[in-house]
This record gives C-alpha cells, sequence and structure tokens, in this order.
C-alpha cells in the first residue's frame, strides 16, 4: 500500500515507461498472438491495461482522459494498430498522474468501492500496479511464443545479459 503520493508517482513513471517499452516491442503483424483460440491476443491484453488505467481510478474519483469510452469496466474494440493502443496508453497515463495532482498523502487512506470491497486508495494504486505487471508477464509469453523478443524491464532478458556483454545466467 502507498502512503506517499510521490512514491507511487516514481514508480508509475517507471512502470508506466516499461509498459511502453513492452507495446513497441509488438510489431502489428504478431499483435494477433494469443495462447490458444479464444483467449486474449497480445493487443488485447495491451489495450486491456488502457481500459483498466481508466477504469480503475474512475472508482477513486478520478475522471482519466478516455472515460467516455468504457462500459461494464471494458472498451470494447481496440484500435487498429499497436501505436494506437500506445497513444491512448500515454494519454491515460498522463491523465492519470494529473488526476492524482489533486490528492494528498491523507488521502490515500480514503476508502472506495473497489469491485464490491472498500480499498484504501494506496492499496488501490498498488493494485493498479500489480495488475499491470501480471498483464505485461502474460505478454511476455505470447511475445516468445510469437519468436519475438522482450525488453528488458525488470532486470535484464536472457537476451539483454548478451546485449550488456556478458553470459546469462544458467537455467
Amino acid at each position: 500500500m502507498f502512503r506517499k503520493i510521490e512514491d507511487f508517482k516514481t514508480i508509475w513513471q517507471v512502470e508506466a515507461e516499461n509498459t511502453i517499452k513492452v507495446f513497441d516491442a509488438i510489431p502489428d503483424e504478431h499483435a494477433g498472438q494469443a495462447v490458444t483460440e479464444g483467449h486474449r491476443t497480445l493487443k488485447r491484453i495491451a489495450w486491456h491495461l488502457v481500459e483498466t488505467l481508466i477504469e480503475m481510478p474512475g472508482h477513486l474519483g478520478l475522471v482519466i482522459d478516455g472515460h467516455e469510452m468504457v462500459e461494464n469496466m471494458a472498451i470494447i474494440d481496440p484500435p487498429a494498430t499497436m501505436a494506437e493502443v500506445k497513444a491512448a496508453y500515454q494519454k491515460a497515463s498522463a491523465s492519470f498522474l494529473k488526476g492524482l495532482e489533486a490528492w494528498t498523502d491523507e488521502t490515500l487512506l480514503q476508502e472506495d468501492n473497489m469491485y464490491g470491497e472498500m480499498w484504501k486508495r494506496g492499496a488501490s494504486l498498488a493494485m493498479i500496479i500489480g495488475h499491470q505487471t501480471h498483464h505485461r508477464g502474460e505478454m511476455f509469453v505470447l511475445m516468445r511464443q510469437a519468436g519475438l523478443v522482450p525488453p528488458s524491464v525488470c532486470g535484464p532478458t536472457k537476451e539483454g545479459w548478451a546485449a550488456m556483454g556478458m553470459e546469462p545466467p544458467s537455467v
């Protein structure tokens, strides 16, 4: 749980940059990769990160750019390209940070109804990051299945070690 707004903002900026790195590593021709038929594709998971970045803060009283697109906690259709997904994510992220400017550290102790439970806002912010990290992990697996190289975001990937001129750890 976050207890300081500035701590959240610092971590969010790094996490948002990491998410953009993932989006940038997905060419449109591979954006349809899914683990199996009937599951989310890479692009749909990326779009899910956009929709929840708009939808979840709405439960906390924040109005995020793009909120008019959310119905029943989802934005039905992702855009045509990963570049458009990225642009929507960047817009929502900037709007999210702007909305937090009105908050104080004490605001993080307020509770809101999040999906039928009462959550402190500091816990909700931690969940937004955890949710995004969870789905980025899913995207890494799909990227590998599509023959793509995921970017190094929380430490080097196997390929990231080589880029640093080092041997990757043994598996």
